[in-house]
């Protein structure tokens, strides 16, 4: 049977648990080189409001979990293994945001998230529309949290973190590296499974 993602309750009526982060040391992979942390507004994403009235900025709590959320997004291996365009890393930027003090998140992860929606779905459920309402409900909440702190779809042993944009003071001046020449990229494309596809 198909698990169905319930709908939220009413936001003051949402039993929320918040998870302080250490707010630096948060990765983003984006074809930005400059304007970031980039807040999106266009409905796309799995937490974004549909009705565009707060923006959202993803990040992942290291590089391989960004780099599989954007990068490996859409990938599937062939024999064990994933074969990427070598121009899908070099037209991409390694964000570093070494975000100031602490971000306040909803926890979507563990016994929190149980407690909430009965199990991992809201990181997987397609079409979005369920998650993007669950974000509009904690978004509401008068716990006026940062964002929502949530298990990777697409590396799932690994937490992700979408920010809403009246946290956007919170980072600091963002570094970035071209993701394709990055020195850790042998590394990362060796844990993930990657190879370059045939030009």
């Amino acid at each position: 049977m198909a698990t169905r993602l319930p709908p939220p309750p009413p936001a003051a009526k949402l039993k929320l648990r918040i998870k302080n982060i250490d707010a630096t040391k948060r990765h983003r992979v984006s074809r930005f080189s400059s304007g970031e942390p980039f807040f999106g507004r266009s409905g796309a994403n799995r937490f974004d409001d549909t009705a565009m009235g707060f923006g959202t900025c993803y990040l992942g709590f290291d590089v391989p979990t960004a780099v599989a959320e954007t990068v490996l997004h859409d990938e599937m291996p062939v024999r064990s293994r994933i074969s990427v365009a070598q121009t899908d890393f070099d037209s991409r930027q390694l964000v570093r945001l070494p975000m100031g003090g602490t971000l306040r998140l909803a926890d979507f992860t563990g016994a929190a998230l149980k407690a909430l929606v009965g199990d991992s779905s809201i990181s997987t459920v397609m079409p979005y529309d369920p998650p993007q309402q669950w974000a509009a409900a904690v978004h509401a909440h008068p716990a006026i949290v940062d964002g929502i702190c949530y298990v990777s779809r697409q590396s799932n042993d690994r937490k992700s973190v979408v920010v809403f944009d009246r946290a956007k003071s919170k980072p600091g001046t963002a570094t970035y590296c071209r993701l394709g020449s990055w020195s850790g990229l042998k590394r990362l494309r060796n844990t993930l499974s990657i190879d370059y596809a045939a030009p």
